[in-house]
């Protein structure tokens, strides 16, 4: 993947994650439809323009035999618990909770598959970190145990789930949007036993606006948002994949001063430039590197 293609491909990604945090906030706050229903809609939805898109491309292998029963199991994880952890908690400590557990379980997998961050890397990482708490921060509400827990299993989930895409596929069977699409096809019976769990417990709730909302979470900002994350994820280490990722936060509270009419404060300003800078700070420190250390290009480059 040449860099312009990877920059434009994480740029979209990003965006699309940042809209989906958007469309969950105020699909889980301001409708009447409940988790598990937005979850199997999301996902649900999500199938449905994966497996669409597929068909649509010339010479695509198709949606049967791609993808893997755990990797959908991480991903239904993910979906579920994002859901159920913002019905008793605010959006500024679910998403601290949520991209601090991605951040390490990304980062300590890197680091224990042998990848290394040197003194700038560090610097630009935790200036990207701090960035993210100096910006949820003020906003921040303790949540419960069970709230608390289902976020921080959530971004366990989704960083496993990143992990298990970035792996290169076998030779000739490298299509990443049929591997995600067969990913969420297998999470709908996942999500269909949770709808009837629920709906056993007398706790389904559904309005057109929640629907509408969460189609649009589920087959817009997740299937279209997972299949260019999936093409870009190859070519990214996980360290800098996982530091990437912090952007959304920001992305998203910039979303919610545009569309949602939320306040655009000195420390939203602040914090934004301290993340992306740090993230700038450990990507450039990574041409660096190249540049100074002859080696054959990465798989990707």
């Amino acid at each position: 993947m040449s860099r312009l293609r990877l920059l434009a491909c994480v740029c979209l990604a990003m965006l699309a994650f940042a809209g989906n945090s958007l469309l969950c906030r105020l699909a889980l706050k301001h409708t009447a439809i409940d988790a598990a229903s937005f979850t199997a809609i999301r996902l649900l939805s999500g199938a449905c323009m994966l497996w669409l898109l597929v068909r649509l491309r010339r010479g695509s292998p198709g949606v049967q035999g791609q993808g893997d029963w755990l990797s959908a199991g991480a991903l239904f994880a993910y979906a579920a618990g994002f859901s159920f952890a913002y019905i008793s908690m605010s959006a500024a400590t679910g998403a601290l909770l949520l991209f601090g557990a991605v951040q390490a379980t990304m980062i300590l997998y890197g680091i224990a598959r042998g990848e290394r961050l040197h003194g700038r890397q560090w610097l630009g990482l935790a200036v990207a970190l701090a960035g993210l708490v100096a910006l949820l921060l003020p906003g921040l509400a303790t949540p419960s145990l069970a709230g608390a827990l289902s976020m921080l299993g959530a971004g366990v989930a989704w960083g496993v789930y990143s992990l298990r895409g970035k792996r290169q596929p076998p030779q000739g069977a490298g299509d990443p949007t049929a591997v995600t699409a067969g990913n969420f096809m297998r999470t709908v019976p996942m999500a269909l036993a949770l709808v009837l769990l629920v709906w056993g417990l007398d706790r389904l709730s559904l309005d057109r606006s929640g629907l509408v909302l969460a189609v649009a979470s589920g087959a817009l900002a997740s299937g279209i948002g997972y299949a260019i994350w999936y093409q870009a994820l190859p070519a990214l280490q996980a360290t800098h994949a996982a530091t990437l990722q912090l952007s959304v936060p920001v992305i998203a509270a910039l979303g919610g001063v545009l569309f949602l009419g939320e306040a655009l404060t000195l420390a939203l300003l602040l914090s934004s430039c301290a993340i992306l800078g740090g993230m700038a700070l450990l990507m450039l420190d990574r041409s660096g590197q190249r540049r100074a250390t002859p080696a054959p290009p990465p798989s990707g480059s």
